[in-house]
């Protein structure tokens, strides 16, 4: 690619939002693509907590770190640089942040911005992008796509999800295997409970553990499916009646006919979202009160997306591979655009990348299509289970030493704040 460039610029990068176990392998994927564009790319500097690192003029030196530390980033979950929910106001509304953010590129000389997130941070990425282009600042910005929720619409699937979908299936069948053998005399139900307030791709990969409905998981509530207490009590009964144990997996966006959520506490997060309380518990109860069954539930909150041991090397590539074809298309003056993946084919599964305007991402979240739920709404249909399986395919597994894995860590050296 010929850069569209005259002068060599520093970049900037930067994580987002809720994590994954493969956030980490985008990052890699950048500062790798970044070193080998010396042409075009002085040094990458990273945001420590996201944007904030930028608005802070708090920054990070990556060019202290060593190859192999950045190679082990690939097997690393977490967020490296750290991350943050920090929400920017329209600047046509508020253009404090943007002032800041302008000082601090041009401070230190930075001419491409990466953004790894989620649809609000592929928000912030338009926002900027937008404000740069009004003031003629030659910025070129990319947004790297992450989130386990899967909502990001035009890309095949988000990276993060792969991972969290396979953690998600093995857990819904150990976990099953472990109620099966004690349903006789002990716990009936199980639920496990999984992120996604407005979409249910993650209790839907729980469907992968098998290809049998008379195998966990029984029942699957979806955020898309309206709750209703008694149809699902009856499924409940007839599980137990007929299996001797039912296994519940639930999102945590389950809704009632009201589309008020099943467990919202009445908080809001930094983005503006409802703090989600637990549904698990509230059907656990539910079910006790209701046909006296003894019941566990699991949240598996930070777990299902922190999982780097069992992640899915599908994702873990596809993560990389956006993160480093984002430095590509920035040192080539593409401008305004997510990294995305197109689905080529399904067996094989083959996916190329691509690229989707930011304004068409930012803040749109893709929900489970009505075909991808079975018509009584508790289960996926075989038209899921194609799209699903390919992602969760393949290990990649971290290097143990003493049986634990052995994770990357950084200098994380500071660049000298520059009075702005």
């Amino acid at each position: 690619m010929i850069s569209m460039k005259n002068k060599k610029k520093n970049a900037f990068y930067a994580q987002s939002g809720g994590v994954t176990s493969v956030i980490n392998a985008s990052a890699c994927g950048v500062i790798e693509s970044a070193r080998k564009h010396k042409k075009f790319i002085n040094k990458l500097y990273a945001g420590k907590n996201g944007i904030l690192g930028a608005l802070n003029q708090d920054l990070i030196d990556t060019s202290y770190e060593s190859k192999s530390a950045i190679a082990k980033l690939k097997y690393t979950p977490g967020g490296i640089f750290g991350s943050c929910r920090y929400k920017l106001e329209d600047y046509k509304k508020n253009e404090a942040d943007y002032d800041k953010l302008i000082k601090v590129f041009k401070a230190h000389d930075i001419g491409y911005f990466f953004y790894n997130g989620g649809g609000d941070s592929q928000d912030t990425t338009n926002k900027i992008s937008e404000y740069c282009s009004k003031k003629g600042l030659d910025i070129q910005c990319i947004g790297i796509p992450k989130t386990v929720d899967n909502d990001l619409p035009l890309t095949d699937c988000s990276p993060g999800f792969g991972s969290v979908g396979k953690y998600t299936a093995i857990s819904t069948l150990e976990a099953g295997l472990d109620v099966k053998s004690m349903c006789a005399t002990s716990t009936k139900v199980f639920i496990l409970e999984v992120m996604g307030r407005h979409a249910g791709w993650i209790a839907a990969s729980s469907a992968l553990a098998s290809e049998s409905r008379q195998n966990p998981p029984h029942v699957i509530l979806f955020p898309e499916v309206i709750f209703n207490e008694k149809i699902f009590l009856n499924k409940v009964k007839e599980t137990v009646s007929k299996f001797g144990y039912c296994v519940v997996v639930a999102s945590e966006g389950a809704k009632n006919k009201n589309g008020k959520f099943l467990a919202d506490s009445g908080l809001k997060d930094a983005f503006g979202h409802s703090q989600l309380g637990g549904v698990a518990p509230y059907l656990s109860e539910l079910i006790k009160k209701k046909s006296g069954y003894k019941c566990h539930w699991a949240v598996a909150d930070y777990l299902q997306r922190s999982a780097r041991h069992i992640a899915s090397k599908t994702d873990v590539e596809q993560a990389y591979a956006l993160g480093s074809y984002a430095v590509d298309l920035a040192v080539s003056g593409k401008n305004a655009v997510m990294t995305s993946i197109k689905r080529v084919s399904d067996k094989p599964y083959k996916w190329k990348l691509t690229t989707v305007p930011l304004k068409k991402v930012a803040n749109i979240e893709k929900k489970m299509p009505k075909n991808y739920i079975s018509t009584d709404g508790y289960h996926i249909t075989k038209a899921c289970r194609k799209y699903m399986a390919p992602l969760i395919h393949g290990e990649d597994f971290p290097s143990y030493e003493n049986g634990i894995p052995q994770y990357t860590s950084f200098k994380n050296k500071k660049v000298k704040k520059i009075k702005i």
